[in-house]
């Protein structure tokens, strides 16, 4: 099959769109044609090489996959050949206490499509059947492949970890990265307040489009005083952090009284300080958010099958042009995901 990959760490040009084997299945698997696959900024970090992970080379990327069953294992009763669908991207081991929970995404063994196990960048892929869901009717593949890394984070960010409320308001930082543009809708879905960041007026006016009530560039100085500004002087209840370093001490001073950061990234850097007398004082949360359980997708996708929310696509690229897509999205230039159209 063809498939891109890499075998040493490095920038985009260390992916090859070449012949690759294809993969096996067990019995409890099923082998996906491959449609569409979005990008993540995992990507990029598992690309370029982060200090302590070993990845397994050659290495194929790609944790968001939508396509067709070709194959199922001889275990497999849940899943058809023919069927058209997605995968969860998060694969756990199934029986420890976590996942017997329901909280899949905090198994020791959990991992992604693309990081530690094969992913997406190719024509096939084994899953397990467990990961498998039947695609909304209403989308295409290469919606349905902009769907889950970024809507199952910015759920269990805003819903299980943040437990936003009706009525409340929302910092959403990186309006144009997946996540964000994923946060703003479920957010408005909920009947809150979105107040929303980007880097140019473009992306600010697609963020509106989103239903984002209040938008302003985040490379403001000292961008809390616009969020007290806009909501006289209270602060916000929840903000959804994914940058780190560059917007960490702002994001804290936007908060009001007994709000909650929440943070599933740290693009800009890892360092966050704070000063805990402003923690304690003002009855602060600070919320680590990884991923999210398979039945926290489940829920997600109930609004996009209403149309309460939709996928938002920046740039459909075909497989082969694996390597711009990575350049696009580390200059930053897209608003939403961009899309691996895989023939």
């Amino acid at each position: 099959m063809k498939a891109v990959v890499f075998s040493t760490h490095g920038g985009p040009e260390v992916l090859r769109y070449t012949d690759v084997s294809d993969p096996q299945i067990l019995g409890g698997e099923v082998l996906v044609r491959v449609r569409a696959c979005a990008l993540n900024h995992l990507d990029l970090w598992v690309r370029r090489g982060m200090p302590g992970i070993a990845i397994p080379m050659p290495h194929i990327l790609g944790s968001d996959i939508s396509g067709e069953v070709v194959r199922v294992g001889g275990d497999v009763k849940n899943v058809k050949v023919g069927e058209r669908v997605l995968l969860n991207p998060g694969i756990s081991c199934g029986h420890c206490v976590h996942c017997l929970r329901g909280n899949d995404n905090f198994c020791r063994e959990y991992t992604l499509f693309g990081y530690k196990v094969d992913g997406g960048y190719a024509e096939y892929v084994a899953a397990p059947a467990v990961n498998v869901i039947p695609m909304p009717v209403n989308l295409t593949f290469e919606e349905a492949a902009a769907v889950p890394l970024v809507f199952l984070t910015a759920w269990h960010m805003l819903i299980t970890r943040a437990r936003l409320q009706p009525g409340e308001t929302v910092l959403v930082l990186g309006a144009g990265s997946g996540v964000g543009s994923a946060a703003i809708q479920i957010a408005k879905s909920t009947g809150a307040r979105v107040i929303a960041t980007a880097g140019s007026e473009l992306k600010l006016q697609k963020a509106k489009e989103l239903g984002a009530d209040e938008v302003f560039l985040h490379t403001i100085p000292n961008f809390s005083r616009e969020v007290k500004r806009l909501t006289e002087r209270r602060g916000v209840d929840v903000v959804v952090e994914h940058v780190g370093d560059a917007t960490w001490h702002e994001s804290l001073a936007s908060l009001a009284v007994g709000g909650r950061l929440v943070t599933c990234g740290a693009t800009t850097g890892y360092e966050g300080k704070i000063d805990l007398r402003y923690l304690f004082s003002r009855h602060i949360s600070i919320l680590g958010s990884y991923m999210g359980s398979k039945a926290e997708l489940s829920s997600a996708l109930e609004l996009l099958a209403r149309s309460m929310v939709k996928p938002v696509i920046d740039t459909i690229m075909p497989l082969s042009n694996a390597a711009e897509a990575h350049a696009r999205l580390e200059k930053r230039e897209q608003f939403g995901k961009i899309v691996l159209k895989v023939e």
